[in-house]
């Protein structure tokens, strides 16, 4: 298991990050990958798919790009560049996949936060969630079979659970020559905490589990106890969490000492 913890100011809010990675109980490989960039507010989660190394491969050139990924200081520039770092890795894992010919690709869900903004970029099925006044909401929309279902009403939301095309993506990195990365923007809130993970967490923990760890407020507690609670359902897919959490920072006053008279 591999693991990146932080704390840093900006703007105004305190954030405090954790970011783990397991292989579960059952897979020899971990085909998850991630960054924690948290002094330029940008983390991210890919989810490798297609198999021995290929998925690994996958989710590792995702995580390479967006790494190494040059942040301008402007928001909706860095937010640019992250979606371009994402078709960068579309057409090299697109690339290597016909020549070998054979299906690769990685889901990818990136946060990032400058200031009291903040911006969740995704393809696949990783989600970010966000913990707010108590509640857990999920931000992104799976890009799988079922969501669609459920979309076009073809679903009902209770019967998605178990559903034999749970798994079976509707978009991915690297499957196609062309790609479509979704964005949602917002405003950061003194207390949110966001949660982005791979589906070898939602797939196997409750959301309402996850919201009761989640309200410990402490990413590197809540971290640990999201991989442990996937580990005691027997993990059978790689898990990787990053919380990130935004707090008002504490202000001291000093006042200036009395001069003799």
């Amino acid at each position: 298991m591999t693991m990146m913890t932080g704390q840093t100011e900006t703007s105004s809010l305190r954030v405090e990050s954790d970011a783990r990675t397991h292989e579960g109980r059952v897979r020899e490989l971990n085909e998850d990958s991630y960054v924690a960039r948290e002094k330029d507010g940008f983390w991210a989660v890919a989810d490798g798919m297609g198999g021995h190394e290929k998925g690994e491969w996958a989710s590792e050139v995702l995580t390479e790009q967006l790494g190494s990924a040059d942040l301008p200081s402007d928001f909706d520039g860095a937010c640019k560049v992250i979606a371009e770092r994402i078709y960068a890795a579309n057409d090299i894992v697109y690339a290597e996949a016909r020549e070998r010919g054979k299906q690769m690709g990685s889901t990818v869900v990136a946060l990032y936060t400058q200031g009291r903004r903040f911006a969740v970029l995704w393809v696949g099925d990783s989600r970010c969630y966000l913990y707010r006044e108590g509640a857990l909401n999920q931000i992104s929309r799976d890009h799988s079979q079922v969501q669609e279902m459920i979309e076009r009403s073809l679903l009902d939301p209770g019967d998605a659970e178990g559903h034999p095309m749970g798994h079976v993506l509707a978009r991915a990195v690297g499957v196609q020559g062309s790609l479509t990365v979704d964005v949602i923007v917002d405003e950061i809130q003194p207390g949110d905490i966001f949660l982005l993970c791979s589906d070898g967490l939602h797939g196997y923990v409750a959301e309402g589990e996850i919201a009761r760890l989640l309200s410990r407020a402490d990413p590197q507690q809540t971290t640990q106890a999201l991989i442990g609670a996937t580990l005691d359902r027997g993990a059978p897919d790689n898990v990787t969490v990053i919380a990130v959490m935004f707090t008002e920072p504490t202000i001291l006053s000093i006042p200036q000492p009395a001069t003799a008279a």
